[in-house]
């Protein structure tokens, strides 16, 4: 049936959004019949009778051109080396971050590249080539990123797109918008409207400790700035009435069991994407370009956004597109504020960093000392050497440290070391400039107001 519809809506040329939705619906029941099944889907010819069922989850020789799971709320893979993130841009229909891309970056922006940009952290994009062309054309852009702040305590890997960010609002001298999405954890968790906003406030405190320019930048609750800004819900509103509940179950999987809270978060998601949702900066201007860096699970929604975009008369986001920062038990998963052992938090100790690497990072070593030495580690599983990967700024060193422990000449104990040692001295830097962000400093950051910016006429 669902076969029939993507044939009649591509007969009918209906909209683009419309048909990619049925195709994302029939994709992902094709998967399910193979994980129920054991079998590929074969249209007219229904599973063999010796098929097996499974009530459990996916048959073990199931799905494997499929064994990523990568959404805005799940991310894991069967393999040891992590998420395949060349299969993941031919499915999601990016483009990759290449080299020409990465020396064209360093021209515009006259900076050595960032170490996430050199080391394909930050992999794959939407457009960044065409926000390039603009800013050579002295047309200025914004930034766009965010947290859902589901616990009072980062951890590392939320520091990531954070990192970056700053990097873009230093070397082209742009504003940011910064949106916590504190309504989105009241919908899918289980906690108070008040849990969620003090969180996003004790968050904005980590966000606004990685240095960030106050006068280029503006944090906001949505709990708080939704219903203070009517351009901003007028933009939400728009982009509700351009996509169909239809379009957003194939997008996000959502169910009829789930709340209409969650089908029409999205567009919320979407609307700081457009330059007008922010008049007290951008006043009615809605083309100012928009540059969204984000991890790759949050790519879904502005697959939703970029297609919207044109059908309401606004210019689409360009976004660039991260990796996912590995759980300390292996790059199957992502790192969870809800598993404290899979996490280094920022407020973790120096000795509660040490203890939590050296007991539970994932190693890419051998059994013994002897093998270790005759075969060497494999880096490319190894967690303490992915964090390593981004966290130490000198490349050199990085590959000696790669070259060594490939080798059998570092053992995985004195790469733990060196990844404790890194980190400790990171986090409590972190620690000392948190301390310093007060009540008044965090008013400022989330306070509507004009940014200090160069706005072409």
């Amino acid at each position: 049936m669902v076969g029939e519809k993507v044939r009649s809506l591509k007969t009918a040329k209906a909209e683009k959004a419309d048909i990619d939705a049925a195709v994302q619906l029939l994709l992902k029941l094709k998967v399910d019949f193979k994980q129920m099944t054991g079998q590929d889907y074969k249209a007219g010819c229904p599973p063999s009778e010796n098929s097996c069922v499974s009530d459990s989850g996916p048959l073990t020789d199931a799905g494997k051109d499929d064994e990523d799971t990568v959404d805005p709320w799940n991310v894991s893979t069967t393999n040891a080396k992590g998420v395949d993130y060349d299969k993941l841009i031919v499915r999601f229909g990016s483009s990759k971050i290449d080299k020409e891309l990465v020396d064209r970056i360093e021209k515009v922006s006259g900076q050595k590249p960032h170490r996430f940009l050199r080391r394909g952290i930050f992999f794959s994009h939407r457009d960044m080539h065409q926000v390039l062309d603009a800013y050579e054309k002295n047309k200025s852009f914004y930034l766009y990123t965010g947290r859902g702040p589901s616990s009072e305590a980062m951890h590392v890997g939320h520091l990531i797109p954070f990192i970056f960010t700053k990097w873009l609002q230093d070397v082209f001298d742009i504003p940011l918008v910064i949106q916590m999405t504190d309504d989105e954890k009241y919908l899918w968790k289980d906690l108070t409207l008040d849990e969620c906003h003090y969180f996003a406030v004790e968050n904005a405190k980590d966000i606004i400790a990685c240095g960030f320019d106050v006068n280029k930048t503006f944090i906001f609750s949505d709990l708080d700035y939704m219903g203070s800004c009517p351009e901003f819900y007028r933009n939400v509103v728009k982009i509700q009435k351009h996509v169909t509940f239809n379009q957003v179950k194939g997008i996000f999987g959502f169910s009829d069991s789930d709340c209409i809270g969650k089908i029409s978060f999205p567009a919320i998601q979407a609307a700081p994407s457009f330059s007008n949702s922010f008049p007290k900066i951008f006043g009615s201007k809605q083309d100012v370009p928009c540059l969204i860096p984000c991890a790759i699970d949050q790519d879904p929604y502005f697959r939703m956004t970029r297609d919207v975009a044109p059908r309401i008369g606004y210019p689409k986001p360009a976004l660039l597109h991260s990796t996912f920062f590995p759980a300390l038990q292996g790059a199957q998963t992502k790192m969870s504020a809800s598993d404290a052992n899979s996490s280094i938090f920022l407020t973790d100790t120096p000795k509660e960093i040490k203890s939590k690497i050296n007991k539970h990072a994932f190693s890419g070593g051998k059994d013994t000392e002897e093998e270790h030495r005759k075969y060497g580690g494999n880096p490319d599983v190894d967690i303490s050497f992915m964090y390593l990967t981004f966290f130490l700024e000198d490349d050199e060193k990085l590959e000696k440290i790669r070259q060594d422990y490939a080798s059998g000449a570092l053992l995985t104990g004195e790469l733990k070391k060196i990844l404790i040692e890194t980190l400790q001295p990171m986090i409590a830097e972190h620690q000392e400039r948190r301390k310093q962000v007060t009540d008044e400093a965090v008013k400022q950051f989330m306070t509507p107001r004009p940014l200090n910016f160069n706005l072409p006429a």
